[in-house]
């Protein structure tokens, strides 16, 4: 008999969902789009059980196009958001929608604590930041201002354990989050005891009793149960390993194993990690930097997010192309945008269409320097390189910390596009490898599936034979000339006159 494992990544966007053998070949795959609702201005909800569904279908087609034999299929793990919630009552229903990191409705809750809780978390968990997108914000939120939610929610977990615990047919009591996904609540937790700080929950407000366990990512968590199993043509009895968040997991797959490699995880956020031994103080305290712990029990790492970098494609094809679900759109406007020069003709694009956070309050989506010769096709390379220079404001800190960043790995959906990486490696001034295979994390999502039944003895050892590089983009002095006179020109913008619009914007929103 083989031996097979099934993946899943639950995203922002979509949710992809694989089958692979033991030597990490890719059998089968599936995707479905996930849908975003934004009630309000600057909320953003999705329905907890869509994601579920999507994986049920997602496993029924891998099966049908690989033709396995189900019984081959050993174990199942995934990845999930590792900034978004759901509230379960005791039987594992959603009682609350899950808020992904998109949503800004908590930005009350931030505040509250920024002024009046004392940030032991810089300690303790490596960050600074306090900020409206982060679980412990939302869970406050629920906590007080949601309906109901006191009497009904008994545990609460973010996406991946959700779906993992529904296939597993577990309860309230067996809620469990992994190492690496509770990191991505950024504070809460003890980085070096990879555990909750009960010193931290009290002073948020937050119950002991509300949170799931901690559990490492190979830990089995359950069995598929009968029912699942019914649905999706597997045997029941399979091993359900708890998985890592999608962060930890896309940078494992990347090839991130070291201190001083960084990645460019351009999904729906477009987030920038660099691996390190350790918390260091100077890059914890600067504006956006976030500190998590890896997939690996020695694994560190910065990051910070552009909540709506890829996203902000996504908006722009749904929203104003109205070619929403096309899969050629993208390929297709980056032919368009390959004709126009660096600098988009003056066009500058600032991607906060689900705002900014606390250190630009009132923040949302700009198109500015318009004009007439400003067509669909500038606005969509002022875009990418919207995105790139927000990465080059995050990469000043890390060289002023001694940490060069030469060398770039790109991976997710955005590291497909030449163009877009191109840009990238101009305005950062480093090397662009992009990945053999750019599948996200699930490649590392099956590493966890195989080593928690036995069947590989080392995840990182494992990852190291299976991450390869098929193409390296270097800096074109020229285009880098022009970025950095734009880049130098855009921040003084920002950091001035731009905060006023901002304002404004925000009154004008608000009448």
């Amino acid at each position: 008999m083989g031996k097979y494992y099934i993946a899943f990544d639950c995203g922002t966007m979509g949710t992809k969902t694989a089958l692979y053998s033991i030597d990490s070949a890719r059998v089968a795959e599936a995707y479905r789009e996930n849908r975003i609702s934004y009630p309000r201005p600057g909320w953003a909800e999705m329905d907890a059980n869509g994601f579920v569904e999507n994986v049920r279908e997602g496993v029924r087609e891998c099966l049908a196009k690989s033709g396995i034999n189900p019984a081959e299929v050993r174990g199942i793990s995934a990845s999930g958001i590792i900034c978004g919630i759901v509230g379960i009552d005791e039987n594992w229903k959603p009682v609350t929608p899950f808020v992904p990191y998109l949503d800004s409705r908590s930005a009350g809750e931030a505040a509250w604590v920024r002024e009046n809780v004392e940030p032991v978390w810089i300690e303790e968990s490596g960050n600074a930041i306090v900020d409206e997108f982060m679980p412990p914000m939302i869970l406050r939120w629920f906590l007080n201002r949601y309906s109901g939610f006191r009497k009904s929610a008994v545990k609460v977990v973010n996406n991946g354990p959700f779906v993992l615990g529904t296939l597993a047919g577990l309860s309230a009591k067996d809620a469990f989050l992994d190492w690496a996904t509770m990191s991505g609540w950024l504070i809460g937790y003890d980085a070096k005891k990879r555990d909750w700080s009960r010193r931290q929950t009290k002073a948020l407000g937050i119950p002991d009793e509300i949170l799931p366990r901690i559990v490492k990512p190979w830990d089995v968590v359950g069995f598929l149960c009968r029912s699942e199993a019914e649905k999706m043509g597997l045997p029941a009895g399979i091993p359900i390993a708890a998985g890592a968040g999608d962060t930890m997991q896309s940078s494992l797959a990347s090839g991130l194993f070291e201190p001083g490699q960084a990645t460019d995880v351009a999904g729906t956020a477009s987030i920038f990690a660099v691996a390190v031994k350790e918390a260091d103080r100077r890059i914890t305290e600067a504006p956006g930097m976030m500190f998590a712990t890896g997939t690996l029990p020695d694994a560190y790492f910065y990051w910070s997010m552009i909540r709506a970098g890829g996203l902000s494609l996504r908006w722009f094809r749904d929203s104003i192309a109205d070619r929403a679900g096309d899969p050629m759109f993208y390929a297709e406007m980056d032919t368009l945008a390959a004709d126009v020069p660096p600098g988009s003709r003056g066009l500058l694009f600032y991607p906060y269409l689900q705002g900014a956070g606390p250190d630009m309050p009132g923040a949302c989506g700009v198109f500015a320097g318009l004009f007439g010769v400003s067509d669909r096709a500038a606005m969509w390379r002022s875009i990418l390189e919207a995105i790139a220079f927000e990465y080059a404001q995050m990469i000043k800190i890390y060289r002023k910390c001694g940490i060069p960043l030469n060398e770039i790995i790109g991976t997710e959906g955005g590291s497909k596009s030449p163009l877009w990486t191109q840009i990238k490696a101009d305005i950062l001034g480093g090397t662009y490898n992009i990945p053999t295979r750019s599948e996200g994390g699930l490649m590392a999502d099956v590493a966890v599936a195989a080593h928690a039944v036995g069947d590989i003895a080392d995840i990182k050892e494992t990852m190291k034979q299976w991450v390869t590089f098929r193409g390296r983009f270097e800096t074109d002095p020229k285009s880098a000339e022009i970025y950095k006179k734009i880049f130098e020109e855009r921040q003084s913008l920002l950091e001035g006159p731009m905060k006023e619009v901002f304002a404004a914007l925000a009154r004008v929103r608000n009448i």
